[in-house]
């Protein structure tokens, strides 16, 4: 098995590859060692001093670092992703429900402007913010305000405020006048 590396815009935070599928459908946001009983991987990952982060998506493991050089802590990674995987254990534990952000909000009214905000962040934020090994989703929209909620390697990440306010407000902006600002949750 070959497990890539890639860094991200948050340099606490590394992307890791196995070349399979991670997740079948969703994120999985894991910052408390007390959440990681959801997943075998976790449980291995924060085993490992010095992490304080685990998010899962479709094909890759974004690792967050609170502590330690990576230099010293990537091969640790990468034996126990090599070892869940080619342990055969089940990603998520039977019975353990993934994580939930808690429901959205917006007026009835915003409906149709909801929508469109949702579709603008499904085709052009998510895959682009993906490939830096976190994700975006929306979380909320009252009064000009999108509410988005930030998992991965964007939660904490430097460049975080810079990725909201001139790409993702920009593009929304640009689509739907109603949208003036748009906030971390």
């Amino acid at each position: 098995m070959f497990i890539q590396t890639e860094v991200t815009p948050n340099p606490a935070t590394l992307k890791f590859l196995p070349g399979r599928a991670v997740l079948e459908s969703g994120t999985l946001d894991l910052r408390e060692p007390e959440q990681a009983a959801q997943s075998p991987l976790a449980e291995r990952l924060f085993g490992i001093s010095g992490i304080s982060g685990v998010f899962f998506g479709a094909d890759f493991i974004a690792v967050t670092k609170s502590g330690g050089e990576w230099q010293q802590l990537k091969p640790m990674i990468l034996g126990a992703i090599m070892e869940h995987f080619m342990s055969g254990e089940p990603l998520i534990a039977r019975g353990e429900a993934e994580s939930s952000d808690g429901g959205e909000f917006f007026e009835t009214a915003d409906a149709e402007t909801v929508a469109t905000i949702k579709d603008l962040i499904e085709t052009r934020v998510r895959p682009a913010v993906a490939n830096d090994g976190g994700d975006i989703t929306f979380r909320g929209f009252k009064d000009g305000v999108v509410y988005l909620n930030m998992k991965g390697a964007c939660s904490g990440c430097p460049s975080s405020t810079a990725t909201l306010r001139h790409g993702i407000q920009n593009l929304l902006r640009h689509y739907i006048p109603e949208v003036t600002e748009v906030r971390p949750v």
